[in-house]
């Protein structure tokens, strides 16, 4: 018997400007939803100017659930749309 770990699979965006890389993390932690925790922030500077734009993306982190299987294969057929094996191991 095989218990798997699955997750939702969902992503978030936000946009912001600021003038210094801690003010870009800061916005972007103060608009986190709940359960998600930052994954990536691209930081670019336009032309003439001095503000920063950054592109944040939040991945979702909470809402784990076990499911079981005699098998990988029965595991997998478990998974549900927009969710994730995450792990896998015997008991």
């Amino acid at each position: 018997m095989l218990t798997g770990s699955i997750r939702p699979v969902e992503t978030r965006t936000v946009t912001v400007e600021a003038h210094s890389l801690a003010e870009a993390h800061e916005m972007l932690e103060a608009q986190r939803p709940d359960g998600f925790e930052l994954a990536n922030a691209p930081v670019t500077m336009g032309k003439g100017t001095t503000l920063l734009t950054a592109v944040g993306t939040f991945v979702r982190r909470d809402g784990v659930r076990e499911i079981t299987g005699a098998d990988r294969a029965a595991i997998d057929a478990q998974v549900p749309d927009g969710w994730a094996l995450i792990t896998i191991r015997a008991v």
